[in-house]
């Protein structure tokens, strides 16, 4: 049985991780959004569209690796970066970089709070400072989004996006009737009513 070897990791990498060190995912997020350092040009890395992060064309199987890097992603204007006070390097991202993969819903209507785990296990509550989007799938389907931070964003898994959906409701905003859900004060548009009976 033969065993495909393992990438050696590039010197920009080793560099991310020596600066990150060994503790770091324990202390919290770190400030990236305050972080300007040089941009280094891109390195192998890409998180597909299910979640899955890759360096050099191989999955990256240790997941406390993945929770680390995930601490020092941000969304640049062009691009996603992962960004440490000395240096910022790109990375290919699929679809967006996080899967919703839990729900919790208590409360109904105005009162909704719904809360998600992620992929990485950041625990976000929907609502006013984190949104829901909904984007319509070329099938006629549809593909909700949680923003986790900045302007990072989670796929919702598709058996969570049927529960989410079954609790939607038509409204009337500004003379047009509209299909969404209602979570902790706000409301979120998944699509026109009318476009809902044409599907």
């Amino acid at each position: 049985m033969t065993h495909s070897a393992i990438p050696a990791p590039s010197s920009a990498l080793t560099r991310l991780i020596e600066t990150l060190g060994p503790g770091a995912s324990g202390k919290g997020l770190p400030p990236v959004e305050r972080w300007n350092p040089a941009y280094c040009g891109e390195i192998d890395m890409r998180i597909a569209v299910d979640g899955t992060w890759h360096y050099m064309g191989s999955p990256i199987r240790r997941p406390a690796l993945v929770k680390l890097f995930s601490t020092v992603l941000r969304k640049d204007p062009e691009r996603y970066v992962l960004v440490t006070p000395v240096e910022r390097v790109g990375i290919a991202v699929e679809d967006v970089p996080f899967i919703a993969v839990e729900m919790v819903v208590e409360g109904d209507d105005e009162t909704r709070e719904i809360a998600f785990r992620t992929n990485v296990d950041d625990l976000v509550q929907a609502g006013p400072e984190h949104p829901l989007r909904f984007e319509r799938e070329a099938g006629g389907g549809v593909k909700p989004y949680l923003r986790v931070r900045g302007e990072l964003w989670a796929r919702v898994t598709r058996s969570l996006a049927l529960d989410l959906i079954a609790m939607g409701e038509e409204r009337d905003i500004a003379g047009k009737a509209v299909f969404g859900i209602a979570v902790k004060g706000a409301f979120f548009t998944i699509a026109p009513v009318s476009e809902l009976g044409a599907s």
